[in-house]
């Protein structure tokens, strides 16, 4: 019995990233030419993540310096820190801990940067105040969501891009992100230094 539930993850796994091929791939590009326009033009990257997304955009920003699976310069990106670390550091008292990912932004983001946002549902109060102060200092935003994208789907002007996995339960949304997240940073490696044959 637990192996036949373990299996039907792999199974619904698999499924998911069959079917989000497709839809996927044109977004994901655009985010890709978003990414390589402000990292070739002297800029950075913000990634910012609600709950366990926050761990995805640390690993994503750790490949943008650090490499994927190819030597290169190094990209100038940085994981903003969850917003309970902040909140703890706050004189502001209640609410700093909504606000800690907005001030953030404000504080290191300029014209011209790149604000990646992961999310599953797209409510979170925090990033919605992130993507608002993105667009004040005229970043753009690449949404990574699961299900509609929620009320940050609604934030996105249109020189943002979104990524919407369009599934409800979050550790498959999740699990597609992961992916996705490994295809923007091949795509701007491949777009840098060239195609390269993938290897297993």
């Amino acid at each position: 019995m637990l192996e036949q539930r373990i299996q039907q993850h792999f199974i619904d796994s698999a499924d998911l990233k069959y079917q989000a091929a497709q839809a996927l791939g044109q977004p994901i590009a655009a985010a890709v030419q978003a990414i390589l326009a402000c990292v070739t033009n002297g800029a950075k990257v913000l990634a910012c993540g609600g709950g366990p997304s926050a761990a995805q955009a640390q690993q994503f920003a750790a490949f943008c310096v650090m490499g994927l699976e190819r030597e290169r310069p190094e990209l100038a990106a940085l994981a903003l820190a969850p917003d309970a670390v902040w909140a703890a550091a706050s004189a502001a008292g209640a609410g700093a801990d909504i606000a800690a990912l907005a001030r953030q932004v404000r504080a290191l983001g300029q014209a011209g940067d790149l604000l990646l946002v992961i999310t599953t549902g797209g409510n979170e109060p925090a990033l919605l105040e992130a993507v608002q102060a993105a667009h004040e200092r005229d970043m753009t935003v690449v949404l990574l969501c699961g299900r509609d994208g929620g009320a940050l789907a609604t934030l996105l002007r249109e020189t943002d891009v979104q990524i919407c996995v369009p599934h409800d339960r979050a550790v498959r949304v999740r699990e597609v992100h992961a992916l996705v997240l490994h295809c923007l940073c091949d795509g701007v490696d491949a777009q840098l230094l060239g195609e390269q044959e993938i290897v297993s």
